[in-house]
């Protein structure tokens, strides 16, 4: 059994860290960044039919919240794309979703593979991901605590 975990588990870890663990880190920021820069920018754009929306959807204060959840998607898809305070900006990106599904499709959910099946869903799993585990090497916020940390990257950094 110690072999198998070995060539079956071990090995293939330490293969996959080493020489790719930058990557996923990296597309994840990258697709989900994107993706909502984009929409976040889109529904700037069109705030009377999005404000409309949310009216329908029983959000309260659409007018005030319109603008703000458009502009979350669209500063936290910004900030995700550089790798740029990317645990700050994917947690509300989480509530996002989180609101989307309760306010936008509560009424479609019949089950769980139902609930699991939303995009939304999907969407709060990578951001809650990338809120813990952050942006990984390839990113300005790694840069930054280089910088700053005198190439200790992890170590704490007082806050006044």
């Amino acid at each position: 059994m110690h072999t198998i975990v070995t060539w079956l588990i071990d090995r293939p870890e330490r293969i996959s860290t080493s020489v790719f663990g930058w990557l996923p880190p990296l597309f994840a920021r990258l697709v989900v960044g994107w993706v909502f820069l984009w929409t976040g920018w889109a529904k700037l754009n069109h705030l009377p039919q999005i404000t409309q929306n949310f009216i329908e959807w029983g959000i309260p204060f659409p007018a005030v919240m319109t603008p703000f959840v458009s502009g979350v998607e669209f500063l936290g898809g910004l900030l995700l794309l550089l790798g740029l305070f990317t645990r700050i900006a994917a947690t509300p990106l989480v509530i996002v979703m989180a609101v989307a599904i309760v306010a936008a499709k509560l009424g479609q959910i019949d089950s769980l593979e139902t609930l699991l099946g939303f995009e939304e869903v999907a969407y709060m799993a990578l951001f809650g991901w990338l809120a813990v585990a952050g942006p990984g090497p390839v990113s300005l916020d790694r840069l930054l605590q280089k910088h700053f940390s005198q190439g200790r990257v992890g170590a704490v950094i007082p806050v006044p």
